[in-house]
């Protein structure tokens, strides 16, 4: 892979470095970002990848169960306006209609892919997302919750505030549209709303109405607003989903990156569970690194879930978080990457068709979260992935031969 092969290429400039490093002075090109971009691949690569699709790895029988999914999909592309362009990218300019039109196509060729999924590459054209994807994963926790406060259950979660204001930035100046800004009124007019250490520090939102429930444990409440939504284990033994109300409008602060930049964990070491254990084990250092990550995130109950940003129910091991200015929501995607084997621990091969129905704060660029479900399992494989991919478009050869014609 393109990704691959450039930091094959860097690691090799670093140990350079490192060994002539001390003799001799050794002038280091500045890093060029590149842009995402879009390269369609040979017809016998795309063969060769589309005969080994398979669902084995998502925990579907077969090819038809994805129909759901794609219809939540179709759904939400044909809300959108139809000759609007949704991708503008090198090597890709697509209008949402166009895209509706590949999706449908592929919903009606579900049925004839358990026989050949050779026909994924017949019929679509496959787009390598450039320069690369870093694959993470997200996953639904469980927390021990009561909807009412107890000394068991201190922890407050809360619904978005009343006082917590929103306005599109767009209304007032061209330059700013798409961005939005989170604020609340202050005596001196608008202000920044709450953060984390206000809010969970200093109680700025207790007795204000806006508890739905309570934890007991904050580290937990911590982990469910990274994830955005889960599923509380309420002390009568019944069950609720919780599921993303809003956010603070605050920046994210990752505490991976300042746990490892501060020496308390090593970069090869770190993992969700990695990150858990050490709030864990030292609360005191916990709440201000906590608190040092701004962000924060409200919520609301419900009776099922979670729910991507298309309003769909996300689907594991299928469902997947993209940058939109990359990747349109509603689009199909071949993935190609390792996925841990619960039982063994090991790498297993992972090759079938994801769906783009969801976003992420940190998720930029051509990084991509695949939804990895709900439980114990879901934890562990999504708090360690971390893995170099590829990710590809899939495009109607019809749509596209449409195109030229026009």
């Amino acid at each position: 892979m393109t990704l691959r092969r450039t930091l094959f290429s860097l690691s090799v400039c670093f140990v350079l470095i490192v060994v002539v490093g001390c003799a001799t002075k050794v002038e280091v090109p500045k890093t060029v970002e590149t842009k995402p971009s879009y390269v369609m691949v040979g017809e016998r690569e795309a063969s060769g990848l589309a005969a080994h699709l398979s669902t084995r790895l998502q925990g579907l029988d077969s090819w038809t169960a994805l129909r759901p999914g794609l219809e939540d999909n179709l759904n939400y592309i044909l809300r959108r306006p139809q000759d609007m362009v949704c991708v503008n990218r090198p090597g890709l300019v697509l209008t949402w209609g166009q895209l509706a039109s590949s999706v449908s196509e592929l919903i009606a060729l579900l049925p004839q892919l358990d026989r050949d999924p050779r026909l994924v590459a017949e019929l679509f054209e496959w787009f390598r997302i450039a320069p690369g994807t870093l694959l993470t994963g997200y996953y639904e926790p469980w927390l021990e919750a009561s909807l009412t406060p107890t000394d068991r259950y201190q922890y407050p979660l809360y619904d978005v505030p009343g006082d917590l204001k929103t306005i599109s930035l767009g209304k007032f100046h061209y330059r700013w549209k798409g961005q939005t800004l989170v604020y609340k009124m202050g005596e001196d007019g608008i202000e920044p709303y709450y953060d984390r250490e206000a809010i969970d520090g200093e109680n700025a939102l207790a007795g204000k109405g806006n508890e739905i429930a309570w934890a007991k444990d904050p580290v937990d409440v911590f982990f469910l607003q990274i994830q955005g939504s889960g599923r509380l284990a309420l002390s009568d033994g019944s069950v609720k989903h919780i599921l993303y109300g809003g956010k603070n409008g605050h920046k994210y602060v990752s505490l991976g990156k300042l746990l490892i930049n501060r020496g308390y964990i090593p970069k090869e070491e770190m993992s969700m569970q990695s990150i858990r254990a050490f709030l864990n084990d030292n609360p005191d250092t916990a709440r201000e690194l906590m608190f040092e990550n701004p962000s924060y995130v409200f919520f609301n109950l419900a009776d099922d879930g979670p729910y991507g940003s298309i309003s769909s129910i996300l689907t594991p091991r299928v469902s997947a978080a993209v940058d939109r200015t990359v990747i349109p929501l509603g689009s199909v995607l071949a993935l190609k990457t390792t996925l841990m084997d619960y039982e063994t621990g090991k790498g297993d091969q992972f090759l079938s068709l994801v769906l783009a129905q969801d976003t992420g704060g940190a998720i930029k660029g051509t990084r991509m979260d695949l939804f990895c479900g709900s439980g114990d399992e879901a934890e562990t494989l999504a708090g360690h992935l971390q893995e170099q991919s590829e990710v590809f478009m899939l495009v109607s050869k019809r749509v596209l031969r449409d195109m030229v014609g026009e």
